[in-house]
């Protein structure tokens, strides 16, 4: 019975990363979750980009602060309507009916995207983008594929074109049909540092649990040592 649990659990395990990867291999994202400016650049980019038709429900403009911008810098260069406050939530420029009508589904919200797909799988997701007239947007996903999204960052990126290949991942690759306004390196830490953010935005005090965490262990630390000194002194002269 127990082999049964253990193989069943590999199973679901196996599925859940499949349906994760759709069969296609992860990048890896070197992000650093301490780079302000970072994530300060991935900020930007969020809500010019994808607060188009994203949202991030869960994720409120001033937490921006959190990565070393002032209320005055988020309401200038982040807040572009009069009706929006600093306090308020990051919502979406387009009503959720008009963006069914337009791509087919309501896009999802994003304030902890990253938390359900990881850093590596939105890295990989928004560079893989390349060019497909069959589709509705005229843009498919090698890791998503048939998404409904188009490749907001094509005039960055270029335009990419899928092939058939023996050492890609189920025997697709992609290649360049356009060059784009940025470097193929350059694209990539763009696309890092939206990351950065995305993961900043799953978990905003990730950084500052982490900085009390290492606190406490040092005390733990010095208090065990100090409460070994006391006992040390207390007892010596006990037989």
């Amino acid at each position: 019975m127990k082999r049964i649990l253990i193989f069943l659990s590999f199973l679901s395990v196996f599925g859940l990363v499949s349906a994760a990867g759709g069969g296609y291999s992860l990048d890896r994202a070197n992000i650093d979750a301490s780079d302000a400016e970072s994530l300060q650049r991935g900020a930007k980019i969020f809500v010019d980009r994808c607060v188009s038709c994203h949202a991030a429900a869960f994720m409120r403009y001033n937490r921006l602060m959190d990565i070393g911008l002032s209320e005055s810098q988020i309401n200038q260069y982040f807040i572009t309507d009069d009706s929006v406050k600093v306090g308020d939530t990051i919502k979406s420029a387009i009503r959720a009916s008009d963006s069914k009508a337009m791509f087919g589904v309501v896009p999802p919200d994003l304030s902890v995207i990253s938390r359900s797909r990881g850093a590596d799988w939105l890295y990989t997701y928004l560079r893989t983008f390349y060019k497909d007239d069959a589709a509705t947007t005229g843009w498919n996903n090698l890791l998503f594929p048939n998404v409904a999204m188009p490749n907001v960052f094509a005039q960055e990126q270029g335009v990419l074109q899928v092939v058939q290949s023996t050492n890609g991942t189920n025997g697709l690759t992609l290649s360049v049909e356009t060059e784009g306004t940025l470097s193929a390196d350059a694209f990539d830490n763009l696309m890092l540092d939206v990351t950065n953010y995305l993961v900043f935005m799953g978990e905003p005090a990730a950084e500052k649990r982490k900085q009390i965490g290492s606190l406490v262990i040092i005390f733990l630390i010095l208090f065990a040592f100090m409460a070994w000194t006391v006992k040390r002194e207390f007892w010596k002269d006990i037989h």
